[in-house]
């Protein structure tokens, strides 16, 4: 279902996507979007470094599930569009499980987000693709995998190496054929800033081209 852009009440949730001519050169979109994966991965943080609100090195436990608006512009093959991004930052711990079901309703697309230094994160993945695509209502959409805090791999007692993540996402991309995207990896650092932007705009870009905006 898509539906033409209208002033909205804040907080609203945006469940389709429909993009108004604002120009002979640029289109508005809504796109909602959520970050997912274990509990104190990072996704806050994410969320807070691309909003420029800044790092906080106290762990920020969402309760349920956290909301932030942001517009940006995009260029893509010479065509110019103005995103809103309506982030819905959903939390990791098993108690809000039937709490988040409710909050996938509509997105558009994820990142999911596991800790480079913590394996058990990685190993959840799987979990967290299926929660998002059995509640969204629209099946499988496009996703942005980000190992985040890359910045304390150094230091770390375990480190999820590149080689299994590579083969995971090959993986993904195998099953994703059909579905008219494919799923990108980057690693991430909310607190130097690494990629932070980047995996956003890869999203959009990609969600743009799900929904054959652009080639």
């Amino acid at each position: 279902m898509f539906w033409k852009k209208k002033k909205k009440k804040e907080k609203e949730e945006i469940t389709s996507a429909k993009p108004e001519q604002t120009s002979a050169e640029i289109e508005n979109f809504f796109l909602k979007i959520s970050l997912l994966g274990d509990g104190a991965v990072g996704k806050t943080n994410l969320r807070r470094n691309y909003l420029g609100v800044g790092f906080t090195s106290d762990h920020l436990m969402t309760i349920g599930a956290d909301f932030a608006a942001v517009d940006k512009t995009f260029e893509i093959q010479n065509k110019k569009f103005d995103v809103t991004f309506q982030i819905w930052d959903l939390a990791g711990q098993e108690t809000f499980s039937n709490v988040r079901s409710m909050y996938y309703r509509g997105c558009f697309g994820g990142l999911l987000v596991f800790d480079r230094t913590r394996p058990t994160s990685f190993e959840n993945l799987s979990h967290w693709i299926k929660e998002m695509e059995k509640n969204t209502g629209k099946g499988p959409v496009p996703l942005i995998v980000l190992g985040n805090k890359y910045d304390l791999i150094e230091t770390a007692d375990e480190v999820v190496d590149m080689e299994m993540i590579n083969n995971y996402i090959e993986k993904m991309n195998e099953k994703s054929e059909k579905k008219r995207f494919t799923v990108d990896y980057l690693d991430t650092s909310a607190l130097t800033g690494l990629n932070v932007d980047k995996a956003f705009e890869t999203l959009g870009t990609s969600i743009l081209k799900w929904l054959k905006v652009v080639d």
